[in-house]
């Protein structure tokens, strides 16, 4: 994930205040997420779902028994130091708060677009570090994903491999030895199970988890048309517990994210819809169907106001009164190259880091990390 931080245009007339207005004035109830990186229990606030979008169902007939909140609920959205400092300092602009907002109250996928560092999948982190949602559930998406990527998979070679070291362990044994006559179980099938990011998302949390499905624009061409059904319903089976008989109706597996779930007749549905943030480059346009059951954010990059934000964020207030002028020459190369706001805080980290040999070093050093990402426009 990027350190960069979103920003569109302005609020027009008429906008509630949020949490980025400048007048201090505090955050309107009815913003759920409000992007200043501060820990809050604004999730609790979440009312009822629509009714089209509600996922609730009755445990003992169709579905598992809810799952505890991931521990601890305020946890890390990542395992790495680096990600969870830039989840806490990302601070988002209101438009993109508003939308949000929006997408968490209707329980509809963000269909986030924007240039390469303008802060796409870091969104997904400050979503779930602000409303304490766990760890992100990322899902990076390459031209040979599938959907059973996403939703788990099955390991059918090793349960095999380890069915026949049962069997031949088994023939082994001299004739009435102790355990002999076929008593020893074989493996359990969930050890061969493992959910993916997606599936893993949709399981009965009582409050919803948060998925980062990553760049989906390198997918295959079908890939998004696949992802409708478990959009809508909300739910998905693993057809090897589907045939289970009666008796092995409930499995345990192992979950995207390290722990463990149970599954009652090979069925998982959501009892919150999770929270979506699918990122695009916009290396392909998505079908009709598609785009109509995800609000769409495009997230442009920052201004001078929200980069100082950046700055002070990351860096800390010193760093920015020290190399202020270098906003300036960030902002100038931005006019003619595309380049990202990471590359900004790089070139103010090195500033502070050290005193420069030479004037001409420094120079040399602002020009490499100032690299257009792209040809000149």
């Amino acid at each position: 994930m990027d350190p960069s931080t979103p920003v569109t245009p302005g609020p027009a007339p008429g906008h509630v205040s949020g949490p980025a207005h400048e007048d201090g004035a505090a955050p309107h109830p009815w913003f759920i997420y409000r992007g200043d990186g501060q820990l809050h229990a604004g999730i609790d606030r979440l009312p009822a779902p629509p009714p089209w979008r509600s996922f609730e169902h009755d445990e003992d007939v169709d579905g598992a028994p809810a799952l505890p909140a991931p521990t601890p609920p305020s946890g890390p959205v990542s395992g790495r130091p680096a990600a969870q400092a830039r989840a806490e300092s990302y601070r988002a602009d209101q438009r993109v708060v508003e939308t949000v907002n929006a997408a968490i109250y209707l329980r509809r996928p963000l269909l986030v677009t924007g240039k390469p560092g303008t802060g796409k999948s870091s969104l997904a982190a400050s979503i779930a570090h602000e409303l304490g949602l766990g760890p992100v559930l990322t899902w990076a998406v390459t031209s040979r994903s599938t959907l059973e990527d996403a939703l788990y998979r099955y390991d059918a070679i090793g349960r095999l491999q380890e069915a026949n070291l049962h069997h031949l362990r088994r023939d082994e044994r001299p004739t009435g030895a102790a355990g002999d006559g076929g008593g020893e179980p074989l493996p359990d099938i969930g050890r061969y199970l493992r959910l993916g990011p997606l599936g893993t998302a949709l399981l009965p949390w009582p409050r919803p988890r948060v998925l980062l499905i990553d760049e989906l624009d390198k997918s295959d061409i079908d890939l998004p048309n696949d992802l409708l059904n478990v959009f809508e319903e909300g739910q998905f089976e693993l057809p090897e517990l589907t045939r289970l008989p009666e008796e092995n109706a409930t499995v345990t597996v192992r979950t995207h994210d390290g722990g463990d779930c149970v599954i009652r007749r090979g069925r998982v549905r959501c009892r919150a819809f999770p929270i979506v943030v699918i990122t695009s480059n916009r290396e392909r346009e998505f079908p009709p169907a598609f785009r109509r059951r995800c609000l769409p954010l495009d997230i442009q990059p920052p201004g001078r106001a929200k980069l100082r934000e950046i700055v002070t964020a990351q860096l800390g207030a010193a760093a920015l009164a020290e190399n202020d002028h270098l906003l300036d020459v960030f902002l100038s190369t931005r006019e003619t190259a595309d380049v990202s706001t990471d590359q900004l805080l790089n070139l103010v980290f090195l500033a502070g880091a050290a005193e420069f040999p030479s004037p001409e070093l420094r120079e040399q050093l602002q020009k490499v990390l100032l690299h257009p990402l792209e040809p000149s426009r």
